[in-house]
């Protein structure tokens, strides 16, 4: 991983200032959709176990079926 970050680095140094603006733009956004990711994957996980009283019961078993 060093050696990327370091080669990384280096690719970096050379760009222009504009070009580093989206640089830094794209890294923004990357860092924002995976913070969105993360907590939409624990949005759902807290809601399985809150709908999970309510889903499963015998009266709504043969919905299960289907």
């Amino acid at each position: 991983m060093q050696t990327s970050l370091k080669n990384m680095l280096e690719k970096l140094e050379a760009l222009p200032p504009e070009r580093l603006a989206e640089v830094a733009d794209f890294v923004d956004f990357l860092y924002h959709r995976d913070q969105q990711k993360h907590l939409r994957q624990n949005f759902q996980q807290a809601m399985e176990k809150r709908f999970g009283q309510v889903w499963d019961n015998d009266d709504d078993a043969a919905y299960d079926q289907l």
